[in-house]
Protein backbone atom coordinates (compact mmCIF):
# COMPACT_ATOMS: atom_id res chain seq x y z
CA UNK A 1 0.00 0.00 0.00
CA UNK A 2 1.60 3.22 -1.16
CA UNK A 3 -1.02 5.84 -0.44
CA UNK A 4 0.34 9.40 -0.44
CA UNK A 5 0.38 11.04 2.97
CA UNK A 6 -1.04 14.33 1.71
CA UNK A 7 -3.17 15.34 -1.24
CA UNK A 8 -0.98 16.61 -4.07
CA UNK A 9 -3.24 19.56 -4.78
CA UNK A 10 -4.39 20.95 -1.44
CA UNK A 11 -1.96 19.28 1.02
CA UNK A 12 -4.81 17.87 3.09
CA UNK A 13 -3.90 14.82 5.18
CA UNK A 14 -5.43 11.71 3.56
CA UNK A 15 -3.24 8.77 4.58
CA UNK A 16 -5.09 8.33 7.86
CA UNK A 17 -8.41 7.98 6.02
CA UNK A 18 -7.35 5.28 3.57
CA UNK A 19 -7.79 2.28 5.85
CA UNK A 20 -11.26 3.43 6.92
CA UNK A 21 -12.13 4.06 3.25
CA UNK A 22 -11.25 0.47 2.35
CA UNK A 23 -13.30 -0.88 5.25
CA UNK A 24 -16.36 1.13 4.24
CA UNK A 25 -15.92 0.19 0.59
CA UNK A 26 -15.70 -3.53 1.41
CA UNK A 27 -18.77 -3.25 3.60
CA UNK A 28 -20.60 -1.60 0.73
CA UNK A 29 -19.48 -4.35 -1.67
CA UNK A 30 -21.08 -6.95 0.57
CA UNK A 31 -24.49 -5.33 0.14
CA UNK A 32 -26.97 -6.89 -2.26
CA UNK A 33 -27.30 -4.36 -5.08
CA UNK A 34 -23.68 -3.36 -5.46
CA UNK A 35 -22.50 -2.46 -8.94
CA UNK A 36 -18.94 -1.14 -9.01
CA UNK A 37 -19.46 0.94 -12.15
CA UNK A 38 -22.59 2.79 -11.05
CA UNK A 39 -22.17 3.02 -7.30
CA UNK A 40 -22.01 6.50 -5.82
CA UNK A 41 -19.44 6.67 -3.03
CA UNK A 42 -20.63 10.01 -1.69
CA UNK A 43 -21.88 8.45 1.55
CA UNK A 44 -18.41 7.04 2.20
CA UNK A 45 -16.81 10.43 1.61
CA UNK A 46 -19.32 12.08 3.94
CA UNK A 47 -18.35 9.67 6.71
CA UNK A 48 -14.68 10.42 6.09
CA UNK A 49 -15.41 14.18 5.96
CA UNK A 50 -13.79 14.64 2.56
CA UNK A 51 -15.30 17.54 0.61
CA UNK A 52 -12.75 18.40 -2.05
CA UNK A 53 -12.60 16.57 -5.34
CA UNK A 54 -8.83 16.44 -5.31
CA UNK A 55 -8.78 14.46 -2.04
CA UNK A 56 -11.49 12.11 -3.28
CA UNK A 57 -9.43 11.55 -6.41
CA UNK A 58 -6.44 10.50 -4.31
CA UNK A 59 -8.45 7.71 -2.66
CA UNK A 60 -10.37 6.61 -5.75
CA UNK A 61 -7.42 6.33 -8.09
CA UNK A 62 -4.98 4.63 -5.73
CA UNK A 63 -4.06 1.04 -6.67
CA UNK A 64 -2.05 -1.58 -4.79
CA UNK A 65 1.28 -1.66 -6.58
CA UNK A 66 2.64 -4.40 -4.33
CA UNK A 67 0.30 -6.97 -5.91
CA UNK A 68 1.51 -6.05 -9.38
CA UNK A 69 5.20 -6.23 -8.45
CA UNK A 70 4.98 -9.80 -7.14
Amino acid sequence: MLIPIRCFTCSNLIADKYKKYLELLNKKKEEKNYNELTTDNSDIFKKLKLKRYCCKRMLLTNIDIIDKIK
